[in-house]
């Protein structure tokens, strides 16, 4: 019985501390500061995204590993499609991982920050880096 007390004491004790948070790109005074911290507590077990502290499943399988965002650029539309459908390719991510305004303020910080390691374009047709002068 004080095993049981004590894990769920401990429980209580991360999710206080605001689990997610710590490695965080992002300002609390920015928009995305949100979808970035919901992000790092609902993504980063598969993702890797610098701006939201999180470094993915590296150590996985690539079944169980999600696309490094940090190489990848994405539209909130894209994001969005992904978090309602389980990604693009039928891979194991959970459907509505985050719903509603939650799931739109992912969208927006995801859509914001991926893609900023990207060497090449992820896309045929996209150009990466600055636009030319």
């Amino acid at each position: 019985m004080i095993l049981i007390a004590a894990a769920i004491a401990a429980a209580l004790g991360i999710s206080a501390c605001g689990y997610g948070e710590q490695g965080l790109a992002v300002k609390q005074s920015e928009p995305t500061y949100n979808g970035a911290v919901l992000f790092a507590q609902h993504c980063s077990g598969c993702h890797t995204l610098t701006a939201a502290g999180t470094q993915g499943s590296g150590n996985r399988g690539e079944r169980t590993q999600g696309p490094n965002l940090d190489q990848r650029e994405e539209s909130p539309e894209d994001v969005m499609f992904a978090i309602q459908n389980g990604g693009f390719s039928g891979a194991i991510m959970p459907q509505n991982i985050v719903v509603g305004k939650e799931a739109e303020e992912v969208a927006e910080f995801v859509a914001k920050y991926a893609g900023a390691n990207a060497k090449e374009a992820s896309r045929p047709g996209q150009k990466t880096g600055p636009p030319p002068p």
